[in-house]
């Protein structure tokens, strides 16, 4: 049997693995742009602060691919997938059969039209280590830096440049900052903490030209910077499918199983779309244990065996200056809210389930918020008051709590 796993990032390795589980002896090809083994790619903002280092980025061992009989092909691009030949064509002109296809390949940067962008440098993403290493050649103590988008990756940018700049700047049309995860509430807390390290928040506002190095807002205020940050957002890369003649929406459409509209091909990661359980549509979840699940799920089923990836949901594990930000699920229904100085909690109930919960600074059993998200629990009025006051394991029935207490054993 011939796998081909076309992206080396958490979905990639988890289909290794996945495949291992199941085929000790078949032929497994990574195909990946970039020239680095698997990395923990929420860690490139820790190796611009200092906390951490190329060798411990690594997500697994240095043997890894050698250990699990894996050929990779670095820095090389998968230009096609010829679905009827079972053939992927690579930029440099070679090809490869297969007769289980992964596509792995993950997102790219989003950047929106913004007049006057063409005369500003240096502009930078931050999604890939090679990202990082570009922008920290260009760190100093006396640079000013803008970055456009207060999202994960803004934020998680800030945290990694904040003490190696003169100033950081933030802007973004929303009114507070993690939009996507954070309700106002939460927003303003972590917007305040971030502030008082040094962040300058421009919200509730855009750029609406570039002249030169100065970004003149919709509001009319002007900052000067010498170097820019997009992070917006992702797009996922769902080109080669959607070329091929496979299912896209926003991202690739796949089954339960990971497998796409076409035979032997499979989708796993940032450029598929999976169903959210928590709101019950089909979305595109760009978060790395969806990514890993996704990716074992694809493999075990691409070399023969059974299993099923049908519990996503949003989750979101932050830290930020110290400042944890535990989010997950959809904030639909009731909110109930508990609010510190320094912390935040809010769950959402609709109709006696649990279907969201954001946590600032509030890390106590979110593992039992999240079980409860992901399994649909159904909760009586005494166990939702139950899980207000002291979530624990007596929110679930007897028979789910002797389930669980035998998972964790």
């Amino acid at each position: 049997m011939k796998y081909v796993i076309l992206g080396d990032s958490t979905a990639g390795i988890a289909a290794v693995e996945g495949i291992r589980s199941v085929d000790k002896a078949g032929e497994i090809t990574i195909v990946s742009e970039e020239a680095y083994a698997a990395y923990g790619r929420p860690l490139i903002s820790y190796y611009l602060a200092g906390a951490t280092d190329l060798e411990r980025m690594r997500s697994r061992p240095a043997d890894f691919y050698q250990r699990n009989g894996v050929q990779v092909r670095r820095q090389i691009r998968a230009e096609r997938i010829d679905a009827e030949q079972r053939i992927v064509r690579l930029g440099d002109g070679s090809a490869l059969q297969y007769d289980r296809l992964l596509v792995a390949t993950g997102s790219r940067p989003f950047t929106p039209p913004m007049r006057g962008m063409e005369g500003v440098y240096p502009c930078f993403h931050f999604l890939r280590l090679d990202d990082a290493l570009a922008l920290e050649k260009a760190l100093s103590p006396t640079k000013k830096v803008l970055i456009v988008g207060a999202g994960l990756i803004g934020l998680k940018c800030f945290e990694g440049i904040a003490a190696r700049v003169q100033s950081v700047a933030i802007v973004d049309m929303a009114d507070r900052v993690l939009p996507s995860v954070l309700d106002e509430r939460g927003g303003r807390l972590v917007g305040k903490q971030l502030q008082e390290r040094g962040a300058q928040l421009y919200l509730a506002d855009s750029v609406a030209e570039f002249r030169g190095n100065t970004a003149i807002l919709q509001s009319g205020r002007c900052i000067d910077f010498d170097i820019l940050v997009v992070a917006v957002g992702v797009r996922p890369n769902a080109e080669l499918v959607q070329e091929a003649g496979g299912e896209v929406a926003r991202g690739i459409v796949t089954d339960d199983r990971q497998q796409t509209s076409l035979p032997d091909i499979y989708a796993a990661g940032d450029c598929c779309e999976s169903y959210d359980v928590s709101c019950g549509k089909r979305r595109v979840l760009a978060l790395l244990p969806n990514a890993y699940r996704q990716g074992f799920c694809a493999g075990v089923n691409m070399a023969g065996g059974c299993a099923h990836f049908d519990r996503a949901i949003p989750l979101n594990a932050v830290g930020l200056f110290g400042t944890s930000i535990l989010t997950a699920g959809s904030y639909i229904g009731e909110g109930y809210t508990e609010e510190g100085v320094n912390s935040y909690k809010k769950l959402f109930v609709q109709a006696g389930v649990l279907k969201g919960f954001i946590l600032i600074n509030r890390p106590e059993r979110a593992g039992i918020y999240t079980s409860l998200v992901q399994e649909e629990t159904l909760l009586s009025e005494e166990e939702l008051q139950r899980l207000r006051r002291d979530p624990t394991l007596l929110v679930f029935s007897a028979l789910a709590r002797k389930k669980k207490l035998a998972q964790e054993v």
